[in-house]
């Protein structure tokens, strides 16, 4: 399930253009009539932009005459998108407004006379918004989105975009293993307290403390959390001290500092979508991550990073300097690209074999009350094989 080609690409098929809703961007991303963002849904390039009537609308970037790229930018402001190849123009909505040479020169050669714009549009997808967070979905009868969120997870969208936000940055990190592979990380909230080393080293993630994982009614989605412990006199000291005796310490301390901004205790949330988006609480750092599909065994994370528009100026200096905790070379997460690199690698000779994933029990996949527990992986992996067409514990090949 991770190495194998062809797997791959009916992954293509089955999920990323399947009954899914895809995380697609962010409406702060684009405030104004023509901006742009290209970006990818799986293995499908697409541009989300602002329409003239103020929707956001989503296509495929791909030119409905010959299949060159049409817009090469990342981001924008166009009135139209035009293909440098044959300059074939769409508007903002995806819709084909111009054909250089349709009629030919002087009366010889271009389009029949039956060529009828409105059957070579770019390939829309079904969009709505949560919130001013985008998604979309190449299908078109599936469930609305709240729908597909279900309650816990539209209250977590609700919760993180309680007000106007503001974009902060970026980051990218591409990791050489399968894309699942980090589907399983997030849904994994065991590793936390043994494989994070600077969350060891200073006490900011135990595996006793208060915590948990919530799924939606599907146990496709799940969202690993952490509070600061209600009832205990926990003071900084006890998150800012090293756990051994390593004479470790930090000339800045304020990266361990979290300035509570939420009603709730809640200080740490992982908040996975199915198939390929995170919405992440850590600390006060606040971001969407995107998972981009590049092949069998490689793969692209795409952080959004952002904060409120009223912050104050100190506020987006501390959220800046708690994203160094993630990203390609984050204090935290630059082990997970690692882990996920080794497993990839080490499966290597034995793609027939399989994993253990029992902690957290088995039977049916809910809610969790603690840390040591894997059950949301399972989760994802039912729906994946759902989606999929394949029986749990039959062979892959015979059900794909």
């Amino acid at each position: 399930m991770y190495r194998d080609p062809d797997v791959y690409t009916l992954e293509q098929e089955k999920i990323f253009q399947g009954p899914v809703w895809n995380y697609l961007a962010l409406e702060a991303e684009i405030p104004n009539v023509g901006d742009f963002r290209t970006i990818e849904v799986g293995d499908i390039p697409v541009i989300v932009n602002r329409a003239r009537d103020g929707k956001v609308h989503a296509f495929v970037n791909r030119c409905a005459h010959r299949g060159a790229t049409v817009q090469r930018l990342i981001h924008g402001n166009a009135k139209s998108h035009v293909c440098c190849y044959h300059h074939w123009g769409y508007n903002l909505e995806g819709n084909l407004v111009g054909v250089p040479f349709a009629r030919g020169v002087e009366g010889k050669g271009g389009l029949p006379e039956d060529f009828d714009k409105k059957e070579h549009c770019l390939r829309k997808m079904r969009v709505e918004t949560l919130n001013g967070v985008i998604f979309g979905t190449f299908a078109q009868a599936l469930e609305p989105l709240e729908e597909f969120l279900d309650t816990t997870f539209v209250n977590q969208l609700k919760r993180l975009f309680n007000r106007p936000i503001k974009i902060l940055g970026y980051q990218r990190q591409r990791i050489h293993g399968n894309w699942k592979l980090y589907t399983d990380n997030l849904r994994d909230p065991n590793h936390g307290g043994l494989l994070h080393m600077f969350q060891i080293t200073f006490g900011i993630a135990r595996l006793n403390q208060t915590g948990g994982a919530m799924v939606d009614k599907k146990a496709r989605h799940n969202m690993s959390w952490a509070a600061q412990d209600m009832g205990k006199n926990n003071s900084d000291a006890e998150y800012s001290t090293p756990r051994e005796n390593n004479n470790l310490t930090l000339k800045d301390g304020s990266l361990l500092q979290y300035r509570k901004e939420f009603p709730d205790a809640y200080n740490l949330t992982i908040a996975s979508i199915f198939p390929n988006c995170i919405f992440q609480q850590i600390g006060n750092t606040l971001a969407v991550r995107q998972i981009r599909t590049k092949s069998v065994g490689e793969f692209e994370i795409f952080w959004t990073f952002y904060g409120y528009t009223d912050d104050d100026t100190s506020m987006d200096q501390h959220r800046l300097r708690l994203s160094n905790l993630v990203g390609p070379g984050g204090l935290v997460s630059m082990e997970d690209g690692e882990a996920i690199e080794i497993v990839h690698r080490a499966i290597a000779a034995d793609e027939d074999k399989h994993a253990f994933v029992e902690f957290g029990g088995r039977g049916p996949v809910g809610d969790q009350d603690n840390l040591v527990t894997e059950a949301p992986m399972r989760g994802f992996w039912m729906h994946y094989c759902e989606l999929m067409g394949i029986t749990p514990g039959a062979d892959a090949h015979a059900n794909a």
